[in-house]
């Protein structure tokens, strides 16, 4: 359900659905932006150097929870006005299922009155609910007063 400028409050916290990353997923989104890296590519690499085996591109990471939070203001959604402080904190793989938890970090009314700014800070977990990603997105969302 979509929801507007009034609808959210500082400290909310919102989860979303989850998502199990694809072997298809992972080789996809490389071959698609060009990642021809061993460390994403190889697993025989990756062991070599400590990790259990390849792992995602962090944008990837990025990318699907940009998707995963979408439906909390897919029809109020003006501008996605920028992304600050992100942080990849552990490797995520290939068969893992990762979860975003959306939080209310602020929010302000816009010049323009039928809009709000609010700033969301998004919590990427994976199945053992380890914070793998954290990233602050500020939103201009539509206020539900300006819908017909």
């Amino acid at each position: 359900m979509s929801r507007y400028f009034e609808d959210f409050e500082v400290g909310a916290r919102y989860p979303t659905r989850t998502r199990t990353i694809t072997d298809e997923d992972h080789e996809s989104f490389c071959r698609l932006t060009g990642y021809d890296v061993p460390l994403f590519l190889n697993d025989e690499y990756a062991r070599k150097r400590g990790l259990a085996g390849r792992i995602c591109p962090s944008h990837l990471i990025m990318s699907f929870s940009s998707a995963m939070t979408g439906d909390l203001f897919a029809e109020s959604l003006i501008a996605l006005v920028g992304l600050e402080r992100a942080r990849f904190l552990a490797a995520v793989r290939p068969g893992d299922t990762v979860r975003t938890e959306v939080e209310v970090l602020e929010k302000r009314l816009s010049s323009n009155p039928d809009r709000g700014v609010v700033v969301f800070r998004d919590h990427v977990y994976n199945q053992a609910s380890e914070e793998v990603f954290c990233n602050d997105k500020i939103v201009l969302i539509r206020r539900r007063s300006s819908q017909p």
